[in-house]
């Protein structure tokens, strides 16, 4: 029982240090979003002065640029936050197993598909940020 209180102790701090690191990033794309939704009337985006909007000429192909970004970029940091919770199980069920050859393995397995899928996540902002440079151009 005791094992258990620590793993999950453990666990939810993990949890609260990841958002504390993604929280201030989405909360930020978040703010961008409100402050050039107040502008957006007639071509006007938000700039640095609050409750000023300029002139833009932004089309289509940039705003689903810019909407696949923030699509990507919020996955992404979900994904990472769950890798890394799930490295940290990992390591936990490896500190715990025992010596018992199967939990060995079950827990290098779940660190090794841990850090496959963060490599996974790398190469899909890669390619997504590629592909979209290509298409639009820049």
């Amino acid at each position: 029982m005791k094992r258990l209180t620590v793993y999950l102790a453990s666990l939810i701090t993990a949890a609260v240090m990841s958002l504390g690191i993604a929280v201030p990033v989405l909360a930020q794309t978040a703010q961008d979003q409100i402050n050039n939704g107040l502008c957006s009337g007639s071509n006007l985006k938000f700039t640095d002065n609050p409750g000023q909007c300029t002139a833009t000429s932004e089309d289509a192909t940039t705003k689903i640029d810019n909407l696949v970004h923030t699509i990507v970029n919020l996955l992404s940091a979900i994904v990472g936050i769950v890798a890394v919770i799930m490295i940290i199980v990992g390591g936990f069920r490896y500190i715990t197993s025992g010596g018992n050859d199967a939990s060995v393995t079950a827990a290098k397995n779940t660190i090794l598909y841990a850090i496959i899928g963060l490599v996974v996540v790398a190469l899909a902002q890669i390619l997504v940020r590629f592909t979209l440079s290509k298409l639009t151009g820049g």
